[in-house]
């Protein structure tokens, strides 16, 4: 007789929720799914993730099973919680088919793109585009304007502080430490405003790094916007970039920061918008963000709409450890992105998006 296989989903793909440990899986097949734990020291419960996704630890829940239990399920996401402690969830019987867990060590959600469709030959000079975040979560970064050298949106950074971010690579291939970056490659800071913190970063390439903490709010939408001046010094190409943040109750743009960078002299290119969490110990939550009307101004001065965009993942969503993402048309009409959460609509990387009903317009004036 052939032996039944057991799926083992170990304790370090595990988040801890109030005291509890929960695993989350999608499962495949319905029918009847047998559970255990190995190195039990606690009880077990399973319960169905809402359609609406996880927004907030739930803690316990209401249905304990005992070990090598076997309970009825249907397809779809289901949580795993123990009460106590165990080395790994054990799963088997004809619904443990296909099931799919993470079963690696990084816990953040998949970060998601909106990559924007450019001409090669468009001279964009400035990039405008909105966010409404809907969802807020500790170590979430919405990013509105990213461009091939730098990005620029908004992150929940604790339970009290949310920032503004702007931040442009250097030159190079150094990816952790900016002091083993030459002088010469290194992008330079020209202005800030009123409050704003500048300094350099390393860990994720190296480059000038700007903040400033504001009450930004969920529901409520912001607008930004990036200048891109090349300048050239002899042989030298460089690129003066800016970028300006709506200030809703001054009704003004206001100036972020303002970087120089190297090896560059170039306008803006690579455009795309970002939902990332950027820390494992609550990926488990549902990010979600919408994005537009998103505008590119040429240097002739022209506008032109960015009516055109694709998916893409980071390398958690291409190698399928974690499939709860999703991309599409909010009712508002703007493009969203949501990450987490144990939900998803099926969009896959590089998928084009369905075209956005909310159009918009670009700002009628552009900082001085």
């Amino acid at each position: 007789m052939k032996q039944e296989s057991t799926l083992r989903v170990p304790a370090f793909t595990a988040y801890e929720e109030q005291g509890v440990t929960v695993w989350y899986g999608e499962l495949k097949q319905a029918g009847s799914l047998t559970l255990d734990l190995e190195g039990r020291q606690g009880e077990l419960f399973v319960e169905k993730v809402p359609a609406e996704g996880i927004r907030m630890p739930r803690g316990a829940g209401k249905r304990f099973v005992g070990a090598k239990e076997t309970v009825t399920v249907t397809t779809g996401y289901w949580r795993f919680t123990v009460r106590g402690k165990a080395e790994a969830l054990l799963l088997s019987g004809p619904a443990a088919k296909d099931a799919h867990f993470n079963l690696k060590e990084r816990k953040n959600a998949a970060s998601v793109h909106l990559s924007y469709a450019l001409d090669k030959e468009i001279k964009a000079e400035w990039f405008y585009n909105e966010v409404t975040v809907r969802t807020e979560p500790l170590h979430s970064y919405y990013m509105a304007c990213g461009f091939k050298r730098g990005y620029f949106g908004i992150q929940v950074n604790s339970p009290t502080e949310r920032r503004i971010i702007f931040s442009i690579w250097d030159s190079g291939n150094e990816g952790v430490d900016r002091s083993k970056v030459a002088d010469e490659d290194q992008v330079k800071l020209l202005a800030k405003g009123d409050g704003v913190v500048a300094s350099g970063f390393g860990n994720e390439g190296t480059g000038g790094h700007s903040h400033l903490v504001y009450p930004w709010k969920k529901d409520t939408t912001y607008k930004f916007l990036v200048h891109a001046q090349p300048e050239y010094v002899g042989i030298r190409q460089l690129t003066v970039y800016s970028g300006y943040f709506w200030f809703p109750e001054k009704r003004s743009w206001g100036l972020i920061a303002r970087f120089r960078a190297p090896k560059d002299g170039s306008y803006l290119s690579g455009l795309y918008s970002f939902n990332e969490n950027f820390w494992g110990d609550n990926g488990q939550l549902l990010r979600l963000a919408e994005f537009g009307p998103s505008w590119v101004r040429t240097s002739d001065g022209k506008w032109q709409e960015l009516a055109a965009a694709s998916f893409s993942c980071d390398a958690t969503g291409r190698a399928k450890d974690r499939l709860d993402f999703a991309a599409g048309v909010a009712k508002s009409g703007r493009w969203y992105l949501s990450n987490g959460g144990f939900v998803k609509n099926g969009i896959a990387y590089k998928d084009p998006l369905p075209p956005r009903t909310l159009h918009g317009m670009p700002p009628e004036t552009l900082p001085a």
